[in-house]
C-alpha cells in the first residue's frame, strides 16, 4: 500500500485514447508507458478505482487498473495467437468437465449444476464437449478447439487479456464464456467454479473469515474481468462526464 498522493481524478482524451489524470499528473504503467485506454467507459471505470481509494492506495483492489497495465505493458510478450491458444488450452482441464463418481451426492450435484452449462455451450457454439470421471479428463475433439479459437479471434487484444483473466479465476473456459455471453451471472459462475468446495462447506461447516474472504475476492476479480472484456469490446463511447464526489 502507498499513501494517497493526489486529490482529484479526471480523464482526458489524448492521441492514443483516453488518459487518467491524478491532479495534474498523467498516470503511467509500471513500465513507464502513458496509461491510455481505448474507450471512455473503461477510462471512467479505472478513474473510479483511483478515486475510491482512501488514505492509502490498495493496489490489490484495483483489478481494472491491473488489467489495463497488463494490456499496455504485455509483460509476457505474447501475441494474439498465443493468448487465444493459452485460453483454449484450459478446455483440457476445464472445471466443469471433470466429474467425480464418489461420493454420490457430489456426483449428482455436479451433474445437475454443470450439465446445463455444458449443454448450453455445445448448442451455442455447435461443438461437442462432454465430461469424464477419468483423471485424464474428457477427450475434447480438435474441431471443438478450432471453433473456440475462431470465436476468441473475434475479440481484440485488450478483451482477450480480460478473458484469460476470467478463465484463470474460474479455471474454466466454458464458465467464462457463459458469463461473458451473459448466459449466467458472476455469482452463478463463481458458485459453479467452487461447487466441490461449497459441497464440503455444507457438509463440514464454514471457516467463516477464510471462506467468506475467498468467495468475495473471487467474485470481485471475476466481475472486474468480465466488465473489462465488455468495456474493451464496446465500440461506442459513453457521454463524457466528470467524476463527481
Amino acid at each position: 500500500e502507498r499513501k494517497r498522493f493526489y486529490q482529484n481524478v479526471s480523464i482526458s482524451q489524448g492521441e492514443g485514447g483516453f488518459e487518467i489524470n491524478l491532479d495534474h499528473r498523467k498516470l503511467k504503467t509500471p513500465q513507464a508507458k502513458l496509461f491510455t485506454v481505448p474507450s471512455e467507459a473503461l477510462a471512467i471505470a479505472v478513474a473510479t478505482e483511483w478515486d475510491s481509494q482512501k488514505d492509502t492506495i490498495k493496489f490489490y483492489t484495483m483489478h481494472l487498473t491491473t488489467l489495463c497495465n497488463t494490456a499496455l505493458d504485455n509483460p509476457t510478450q505474447r501475441n494474439k495467437t498465443q493468448l487465444i491458444r493459452a485460453a483454449v488450452k484450459f478446455l483440457e482441464t476445464d472445471t466443469v468437465c471433470y466429474r467425480v463418481e464418489e461420493p454420490p451426492a457430489l456426483a449428482e450435484l455436479q451433474k445437475n449444476e454443470w450439465d446445463p452449462v455444458v449443454t448450453w455451450a455445445e448448442k451455442r457454439y455447435n461443438v461437442t464437449i462432454g465430461s469424464s470421471t477419468s483423471i485424464l479428463g474428457p477427450n475434447i475433439p480438435a474441431s471443438t478447439k478450432e471453433t473456440f479459437i475462431s470465436h476468441l479471434a473475434s475479440y481484440n487484444m485488450w478483451a482477450l487479456q480480460g478473458i484469460e483473466f476470467v478463465i484463470t479465476q474460474l479455471k474454466s473456459l466454458i464458465l467464462s464464456l457463459s458469463l461473458i455471453d451473459r448466459h449466467i451471472t458472476v455469482e452463478k459462475a463463481v458458485l459453479l467454479s467452487r461447487l466441490e468446495e461449497e459441497y464440503q462447506i455444507r457438509r463440514w461447516g464454514n471457516v467463516e473469515w477464510a471462506h467468506d474472504y475467498d468467495l468475495c475476492e473471487l467474485r470481485a476479480r471475476t466481475a472486474a474481468g468480465t466488465l473489462f472484456v465488455h468495456l474493451c469490446s464496446e465500440s461506442s463511447t459513453v457521454k463524457h462526464k466528470l467524476l463527481q464526489d
